[in-house]
């Protein structure tokens, strides 16, 4: 980047908060997909006011930028692949400016943690539900740009259930609100709606108002036990149709078993072909208690071999712990993983994963899945040696073999973690030709100037 570019940004932010040495590159080159891009330079922001200018200097000078907040994600939607700089907002931009009991909502800025939010709101007797597994480290405003899930959306939903207005800043540098603090706002378009899971590649956000909900009293966990995937998977959405509205239906397969028992050394029965974990929760015992009856009696009517119970605590822990480890465990089955987040209607998942075991096998590609099988989101992990470019190759084409299926079930390709730059190819797949025309034309109004993360989610 030409000198004159850092010593204009240095004047806007201050020389404190520009860098472009090479430690800084490198830190913010890459994400939890290990891919890397080294940008330019490395800009933190102190207010609104800073975006603005910064915005409206790159888009007179056609320098690419890339808003950044922890880097957690898993599909590339932080990374530089163009170059240029790096919006980092999580060193100045990342306090809570208000919890308001009253009409029970947050204001944040777009680098606070999202634990730090549920925990400030926990304090006052509030809950922010939406809690992504990167929950102690991922910022709020890379789950607004990615619409992140977590493991409480079959009974909360995800992050966009919770956004009611932003403030933002458009790569000419003007700032726009969108939304407001009223639960009801039919007023004009819902641009908000369109800024929640653009991936940074419309505007730069600055400002998130989050509604919060009353912190239920009691909480459960449950795990039930199951000869097999099939059975497991039909007791996910019987036991949903039959009132059952718990906070978390968790799934791991007999593959996840499998490297439960043999890399963590977890205790699980040996007949375990497969697992469903969750909470329940309310404000009365009787509530919580009617919920753990009607899913004891669902399962079993699926085939359950055993339904575990446990209050908070130790025990509770003890059944989580299970779940917590899926992801690390499936490593016995190959060094690398191409890890997929598709998402189908609950009552296909017994299909779908039939037909995602069987293009496993017609690869010789063991695909280990867990997932929150309460909203139909399932992680997919076809597991290679990375070492071996045919069976890499393979792999991609599984990949690509399972996005199609999934889509013809009425699925869709990310239930949470986006399209970034790993998901982009397959843009084709679930949308036509008109609609990806359509989510060109808005980013064109957007982002005339094409400065904004681009090269993400298909986009020129």
């Amino acid at each position: 980047m030409e000198k004159k570019h850092i010593e204009r940004l240095s004047s806007i932010v201050g020389k404190e908060n520009v860098y472009t040495d090479k430690a800084h590159l490198i830190a913010y080159s890459y994400d939890a997909t290990r891919t890397r891009f080294e940008p330019d330079a490395v800009v933190f922001p102190r207010d609104e006011q800073d975006v603005s200018s910064i915005l409206k200097y790159c888009n007179e000078n056609a320098i690419v930028i890339t808003p950044r907040g922890a880097g957690s994600g898993f599909t590339g939607g932080a990374l530089p692949t163009n170059g240029g700089i790096i919006l980092g907002m999580e060193k100045h931009m990342n306090k809570i400016l208000e919890i308001d009991m009253e009409n029970m909502v947050a204001v944040v800025q777009p680098g606070v943690i999202n634990m730090d939010l549920q925990k400030a709101a926990e304090e006052v007797g509030l809950f922010y539900p939406p809690d992504p597994a990167s929950e102690e480290y991922s910022t709020l405003g890379g789950n607004v740009s990615e619409n992140a899930g977590g493991m409480r959306a079959a009974k909360y939903g995800i992050t966009k259930d919770y956004v009611m207005a932003m403030r933002a800043v458009r790569p000419n540098g003007d700032i726009i609100r969108a939304g407001k603090r009223t639960i009801k706002d039919v007023a004009g378009y819902n641009i908000a709606g369109i800024l929640i899971a653009s991936e940074g590649t419309l505007a730069v956000t600055t400002e998130i108002t989050l509604k919060l909900i009353p912190k239920p009293k009691f909480t459960k966990a449950y795990m039930g036990i199951f000869p097999s995937v099939d059975d497991a998977m039909n007791a996910v959405f019987k036991s949903l149709a039959s009132g059952a509205n718990p906070v978390a239906m968790e799934f791991m397969d007999s593959l996840v078993v499998q490297a439960l028992k043999e890399k963590m050394g977890i205790e699980l029965p040996e007949d375990a072909g497969a697992l469903l974990v969750g909470d329940v929760d309310g404000n009365v015992i009787e509530e919580v208690e009617f919920q753990l009856s009607v899913l004891d009696k669902s399962f079993k009517e699926n085939h359950a071999q055993e339904f575990i119970i446990a209050d908070e605590g130790p025990g509770r822990d003890k059944l989580w712990h299970a779940r917590r480890n899926a992801s690390p465990s499936v490593t016995i089955f190959g060094n690398k993983k191409l890890n997929e987040d598709i998402s189908v209607p609950r009552s296909m998942l017994p299909e779908a994963l039939k037909r995602i075991y069987a293009i496993g096998d017609q690869y010789d590609l063991k695909v280990p899945c867990f997932g929150h099988s309460g909203d139909g989101n399932i992680h997919v992990n076809v597991m290679l040696d990375g070492d071996n470019p045919d069976e890499l190759a393979n792999g991609h084409k599984a990949i690509e073999e399972i996005f199609e299926l999934v889509v013809e079930m009425g699925g869709t390709l990310s239930g949470e973690h986006g399209i970034g730059t790993s998901k982009a190819p397959y843009m084709g797949i679930a949308f036509n030709d008109a609609e990806l025309q359509l989510f060109k034309d808005i980013k064109s109004a957007f982002d005339p100037n094409n400065i904004l993360n681009p090269g993400k989610m298909g986009l020129a």
